[in-house]
């Protein structure tokens, strides 16, 4: 290895550790139906699963919790999420607990998405509402999409702006352990996560019985 990858390599993780470091990244999933009414059908099934985020858990292996909150922050069976509800997300294994809000819905005939940034938990469980609960800092979003284009059927979680939580207010007590499942954990099951939920939202995978 040169001097100069040296060099690169050190000021990465610096990066990584002062959470510098930003990353975009995407996974997706799609699927051709023979024509397009199979293809709308599929498709509303598509917006079913897509915004009925509690049985998110229930895809078969390893996997995430996934828990609606309404803005007060109480459980939620909404069919559809609304722009200031709540998710709480249990990563497997022993992590805390992370918090995302819905900053964006929309849906159309053709598309229907969300998305969500990380953020504190809601007031009701929470007594530092200024340290946002997740291990990604507040300017990190992740858009959840299903689209149809003719016969193809597609589903995408776009994530923008990825930066480790571990400075200041925003990380609280937490930074140390946001670094550990950022780079640890997380680094290595995101793939996994995205691309068993994008399957399942074009009906490529299916829930536990």
């Amino acid at each position: 290895m040169g001097l100069q990858n040296i060099v690169n390599n050190v000021k990465k993780e610096i990066e990584v550790l002062r959470g510098e470091d930003v990353k975009d990244k995407e996974y997706t999933n799609e699927i051709t139906y023979p024509d397009e009414d199979q293809a709308r059908e599929a498709f509303t099934l598509s917006k079913q699963k897509l915004f009925g985020i509690n049985k998110w858990s229930d895809l078969p292996g390893i996997n995430s919790t996934f828990e609606l909150f309404d803005a007060a922050g109480n459980k939620s069976r909404a069919t559809i999420p609304q722009v200031g509800d709540f998710i709480k997300i249990i990563l497997p294994g022993p992590a805390p607990e992370n918090w995302v809000q819905v900053t964006d819905l929309r849906q159309d005939d053709n598309l229907a998405e969300f998305v969500v940034h990380p953020s504190p938990a809601p007031a009701s469980h929470t007594e530092n509402t200024e340290e946002v609960k997740h291990f990604f800092g507040k300017e990190a979003s992740s858009t959840f999409r299903v689209e149809r284009q003719g016969k193809l059927l597609k589903a995408l979680e776009i994530g923008r702006n990825e930066r480790i939580n571990n400075q200041g207010v925003e990380a609280g007590n937490r930074a140390v352990v946001n670094t550990i499942v950022a780079e640890g954990g997380w680094a290595g099951f995101q793939a996994l996560q995205w691309d068993k939920l994008t399957r399942y939202l074009v009906h490529l995978q299916e829930t536990k019985v």
